[in-house]
């Protein structure tokens, strides 16, 4: 029988939400100096934005922002760094986790505690680490930056036992597609196209799998 069925969430909405975004993941790619430069010579051959922006999976709004840019300087785009900006440690801080750990001794952890109950200001143990490993006050542990567990491929032992949905935009016709996955053996025990990826699509790939395979 099958005992899991991952897909499925209370709210539709979060279901239909979800979906949408496995399904459309393919049309948010960040931009990269590649395509800026294929963007570039797409429309120096007069290319259509929206022709551009389907075959390279962007928003037209991308093509469009990387040729005006072009148009006024002559120049391609800069592509911005994605993430936080690192936050350096100021002088006053560092001096003051140094300060702390010679009378504590202790590792960046409970130095973030102590730090905010005695000076009323919080550290991230992660910047108060690195400011011991600067200064030689702690020692890079290498076993803690390897994968603690082995990727798995599959999962379950067992056939049957879990199944999963994925959701794609078709090359060939654009359409949807979805399928439905048996999480041991990787086996496609459902499929279908759809004009959309909705949460009522995919009851109906699971449908299809509880029908053929639900007596099991």
């Amino acid at each position: 029988m099958i005992e899991n069925i991952q897909c499925i969430v209370p709210k539709p909405l979060t279901l239909y939400t979800h979906l949408l975004s496995i399904g459309k993941r393919n049309k948010v790619v960040k931009l990269t100096d590649k395509k800026v430069k294929c963007i570039i010579r797409a429309k120096t051959r007069n290319d259509s934005t929206k022709n551009i922006a389907r075959d390279m999976k962007l928003s037209k709004s991308s093509v469009k922002r990387v040729w005006m840019y072009w148009i006024k300087h002559q120049e391609s785009i800069p592509i911005k760094k994605f993430g936080r900006s690192k936050i350096e440690t100021d002088e006053e801080s560092e001096n003051l986790i140094i300060k702390v750990h010679e009378e504590q001794k202790f590792g960046a952890r409970r130095l973030e505690k102590i730090i905010k109950f005695k000076c009323g200001k919080h550290i991230p143990h992660n910047r108060i680490h690195n400011v011991l490993l600067k200064n030689g006050l702690a020692k890079e542990k290498k076993h803690k930056k390897k994968r603690r567990k082995a990727w798995i491929r599959y999962e379950r032992k067992h056939s049957l036992t879990s199944i999963h949905l994925d959701w794609h935009t078709s090359k060939i016709n654009r359409k949807e597609v979805s399928v439905a996955l048996d999480d041991s053996s990787r086996y496609i025990l459902a499929g279908d196209e759809f004009d959309a990826a909705t949460g009522k699509n995919s009851i109906a790939i699971v449908e299809k799998v509880l029908n053929e395979y639900g007596w099991i």
